[in-house]
């Protein structure tokens, strides 16, 4: 590109070619400029590209391969005949300084301080890789017959144990050369595999639109098998279950029904009742009692005063037996009683005040 450039250079009037030679030495100046201001110190200003990944140990960030650096480069020493140079920069990242220097004898970049490499190394010889002859080996095998010998001798034994490796590889790779044999079986492997997927696709649907199902179907595999194999399926409750119930409901059942006595129950029914008066609407079940219905004895007006020891009005009064024959007084023999004549039992009726049930009944 700079022969396309133009070379627009001012020559000064005193300018002489002979005493000043070019325009650099003319003005003092280095052709580097800037590049060179530390030369004078055996240091030169290059770009300098990363070789490797690295961590730097200031700010701990990861500096890619390839990222670019204005170093300084300067000569520390050499090997044999080569030199070795050494580059120092600053990380674009934080205040830390990083160096490196070539190493002619790996043909790498060592680091010499600021910064960490990214291991990414291997071996040649663990790789099995073929390794390069080092140059005291190379000597020895042109100087020393016998050494030549025991190389030759070590490689062929490297051969005959790599033989059987080399064979496997030249089978497996001969298996792969029938191409149409290859597609044809793998075209019958996928076409087998298709229709089973279309036989179980089927069963799913069938057995959806059996059961009525919209959740998708997953295939059996062995496990479910085995799983459904040890459960099984019986009702909560068996027939000797449930005739026992139905035996304990009846058996806890009450004996007698709602309305007692065919009197209560006609009057009931004359009042257009029945069994509702009874059950009321959703309260405690109804009473004789609250229905007006009084139990007297026989032979009792509807308004005569109770005597001093019979129960009152709405009161059940239970048949006791008859007490004991007391003992005789005064001249009475001893041993003999007068006969006992047995109380008639008391008999009860059952009397409905039908306008006291009527407003009760209303008021329910």
């Amino acid at each position: 590109m700079g022969e396309r450039k133009g070379t627009n250079k001012y020559y000064p009037p005193d300018f002489d070619p002979a005493k000043h030679g070019s325009l650099n030495k003319y003005h003092h100046s280095h052709p580097l400029r800037e590049r060179a201001r530390k030369l004078s110190q055996g240091i030169l200003v290059i770009r300098f590209e990363m070789p490797y990944n690295i961590w730097c140990d200031g700010c701990k960030n990861h500096i890619g391969m390839g990222v670019r650096y204005n170093a300084e480069k300067k000569k520390v020493g050499t090997y044999y005949t080569t030199p070795i140079y050494r580059f120092r920069m600053k990380c674009h990242l934080c205040v830390n300084y990083i160096e490196m220097q070539t190493d002619p004898a790996g043909c790498d970049y060592v680091i010499v301080s600021g910064a960490r490499r990214k291991e990414e190394r291997w071996d040649m010889k663990d790789n099995e890789q073929v390794l390069p002859t080092e140059r005291e080996e190379k000597e020895k095998l042109e100087t020393d017959a016998m050494f030549r010998l025991e190389h030759g001798v070590a490689d062929r034994a490297t051969l005959q144990r790599a033989v059987p490796t080399l064979a496997s590889l030249q089978e497996a790779q001969s298996a792969w050369k029938d191409d149409f044999a290859l597609n044809s079986r793998l075209r019958r492997h996928f076409r087998e595999e298709k229709k089973t997927l279309r036989e179980e696709e089927e069963e799913a649907a069938a057995l959806q639109a059996k059961a009525g199902l919209s959740i998708p179907l997953v295939r059996e595999v062995e496990e479910d098998r085995r799983l459904a194999a040890l459960l099984k399926y019986h009702s909560p409750d068996s027939y000797e279950e449930k005739q026992r119930m139905k035996r304990t409901e009846i058996s806890s059942r009450s004996w007698f029904s709602p309305a007692t006595g065919g009197r209560a129950s006609e009057a009931l029914r004359k009042l257009g009742l029945g069994g509702r008066a009874l059950r009321g609407r959703g309260g405690p079940p109804a009473t004789l009692a609250g229905l007006g219905i009084v139990r007297r004895r026989s032979g009792e007006g509807p308004e005569g005063p109770a005597e001093p020891g019979e129960p009152e009005r709405g009161e059940t009064t239970p048949c006791s037996p008859p007490a004991p024959a007391s003992e005789p007084q005064g001249g009475a023999e001893a041993g003999t009683a007068p006969p006992a004549t047995p109380p008639a039992a008391p008999s009860t009726s059952l009397v409905a005040d039908y306008s006291d049930s009527s407003s009760e009944a209303e008021s329910a």
